[in-house]
Formats: C-alpha cells, structure tokens, sequence
C-alpha cells in the first residue's frame, strides 16, 4: 500500500490563488456603495503597487551589486538602475507572481509565483540592441533548480562576444574575430605581488584597492589589481616584485565551458568558440557538438540525443542546425574573480533583462559614517568599457 504525500508546493500554490481571489472580491466596488477612508487607503495601496510593478516590469527596475565580480567598473554596494526599454521589454513569462519579489517570498520563503499560466518568449521593441560593452542583466543560464527562466537569478556582467562573433582568450587577452579587444578601464586581474616581508598599511590598501586579498606568506600575496595599480603598486618602497597570475595555454580546468579535456581550455586561454546568431545554419557533428548541446537541447527546447556518433534531434538524425535565438557571451570586469560565460556558455536573448544604465547609490560597508556614502558614484552614469 503507497503512503500519502503531502504535495506542500500544490497547497501553497493553491492558497496563493485562493488569497488573490479574495482580494478581487473584496474590492470589488458595489453598486451604491460610499468608499470608507479604509477602503480609500486600500484602493491607493492597489494603485501604487500596479503602478510600480508596470513601471519595474516594463520600464526601469532598481538592482544591487552583490559580488565583486565587476570591480572595480562596479562596486560591491552600488545600487543600479537597469533600463528595461534599451533593449525592449520583456513579456513576463511567469506572470501570476506576488509583487515585488523575484522567486522567493519575504519572510516566509517558498515560491513567490505560480506557474498556472505560462508565456513563451516575447519582448516589446526597445530603443536599441545589446552593443559591445554593456553592462547587461540577466537570468543565469546554469541555475537549475527547476525555475521558470524569468525567475532564475540574476547576474550582471559585460557583453564582449555577440551573435556571429568568434571569441578566443590567449594568455589573458580577448580577442574578437581575431582582433585584440581592449580592457574596460577599470577592469581587474590577479597579480602576485612580492614585498620585503612587512605588510601593507591602511592608507595603502584603500589606495590601490587592496582589500579582499590573500596572503600566501609573510611576504606574498595575491591581489586582484587595474593594470594602473599594478603599475602605481611598484613604486611603494616594500614592493619587491609585481607579475600577473595566468593560467599556462593548455593546463585544462575542468570547471570551464565546454568541460572537456580534449580543448585544454582554462580561465586564461579559451576558444576560439563561435557565438550562435539567430537564424544561422552551421554543421553541427561529434566535433562541435559539446559547444551547442545545452543551446540545443535545453535553450531552444529540442530532445536532443547522440547515438553511434550521430547527433539526433527530436527523432531525426541531423548534420546541421539552424538556431532559433541569439547568443551572448557575458565577462565580468573582475576577470580573475567572476564566474561568467567562460565557466557556463552563453547567455540566450530570452534570458536578457536589460541595461545597467546608471548608479543612483553606492554604500560601502568598510568606510565610516559619512564616508559609508561613495559620494562621488552618486548618479554616475556606467560606461560601456
């Protein structure tokens, strides 16, 4: 005899629903009836709530970086606005959600959606497309935890590779169709630095931006550096040495995209790898297949299956496929401390929320009082390198 199991998500799905319809009801006017001052201040709550959830949902949307992973470009504290209209609206695919929360209610945890009605990808028409250089909020591709895609976390990180590109990492450097692709100005990488065996004091940390890194003995450490700081970093009168950490060509990391030994790629060099473009038609064999088979097979909602060599999509063998979205690859400025698009592949257009456009607020933990307030990011607009 099977034991009975409590499906809790149905039920709380099921109340949620049964809660909402409550509330129409509720305010729901009647023929007649005067509004109490009760009722007025409900109806104005409605109102406020619809408002921002359309201006969020459709326009502008406030965001907070978490992570160090855009530094020093973005820092850890800032708080952002993202354009919805730069690259067009999304159309909520999950839409029956609780206001203001992404997948998870305040408070009491759990979903804070409902999954009842279901939207495929559509987006209204923006001002522009997603350039070279943006700082570009989405959905992260590699979450699974059974999310909707609109529902999946958010990560911020700088477009360097669009549809049709073909991107290569050597020794550090990127390159885009074979040309070298500068540095953001403020972008990060890790350097070993070498001093007499003293430490660094306060003055100098908040100087160079040293804090968060690791001492590896009295007189090494590793510190994720500007190529200016590194430079500025030599001239203090302990420095002894200053050189950048890389990864040698051909020392395979088994955490990097496509996750396979036979490229022997590494966070330093990578590719070269094509970027699929709406509409293109490649060959697509055991050869190539480790670089699409998750755009395939799960971004563009095919069963894809290899048998004997062969490469089988929805129950017919194919030697070519012809993509449905666009693609993206995302880096973060923080090239050493930010897992992006070299760790998980690319980032499909459905995924795309929008534009960080500029900084309205920027609090850092580590200051004192008044300088708790980085007056100087306030309103500052986020370029695009």
């Amino acid at each position: 005899m099977s034991r009975f199991r409590i499906n809790w998500d149905l039920i709380k799905d099921i109340l949620f629903g049964i809660f909402t319809l409550g509330v129409w009801f509720l305010l729901k006017p009647k023929p007649g009836q005067r509004k109490s001052v009760v009722r007025e201040w409900v109806d104005a709550i409605i109102f406020a709530v619809i408002a921002a959830t359309i201006i969020r949902t459709f326009f502008i949307e406030a965001y907070t970086i978490p992570t160090p992973s855009m530094e020093k470009s973005l820092l850890v504290g800032d708080f952002l606005f993202v354009s919805k209209v730069s690259y067009g609206a999304r159309i909520p695919m999950t839409p029956l959600s609780f206001p203001f929360a992404h997948h998870t209610l305040p408070l009491v945890g759990g979903k804070s959606y409902l999954e009842w009605i279901k939207i495929g990808y559509h987006r209204l028409p923006g001002f522009g497309k997603v350039n070279r250089g943006d700082c570009v909020v989405f959905n992260w591709p590699a979450e699974n935890l059974g999310r909707p895609v609109d529902k999946k976390e958010n990560y911020i990180k700088r477009c360097i590779g669009l549809p049709g590109d073909t991107i290569e990492l050597k020794d550090r450097d990127v390159f885009i169709n074979g040309n070298l692709l500068p540095l953001p100005t403020n972008s990060q990488t890790s350097y070993h630095v070498q001093t007499d065996g003293s430490g660094f004091s306060e003055q100098a940390i908040d100087k160079f931006g040293l804090r968060g890194g690791e001492r590896l003995s009295p007189s090494e450490f590793n510190f994720y550096l500007t190529r200016s700081a590194a430079e500025n970093l030599k001239s203090l009168g302990n420095v002894q040495k200053v050189e950048p950490n890389m990864v040698p060509p051909r020392i395979y990391q088994d955490f990097i995209f496509p996750f396979n030994s036979k490229y022997g790629w590494n966070v330093d060099n990578f590719g070269p790898l094509w970027i699929p473009r709406k509409g293109e038609t490649i060959k697509i064999d055991t050869g190539n297949i480790d670089f699409y088979r998750k755009v395939i097979g799960e971004y563009e909602g095919n069963k894809l299956e290899e048998r004997n060599d062969k490469i089988y999509v929805n129950g017919s063998e194919i030697t070519q496929y012809t993509f449905k979205m666009n693609y993206y690859f995302m880096m973060g400025d923080n090239r050493h401390n930010s897992a992006d698009s070299r760790f998980w592949g690319f980032v499909p257009e459905d995924h795309v929320v929008g534009k960080a456009v500029f900084i309205w607020m920027s609090w850092d933990t580590n200051g004192n009082f008044l300088n708790k307030i980085r007056w100087g990011r306030l309103f500052h607009l986020i370029p695009n390198n």
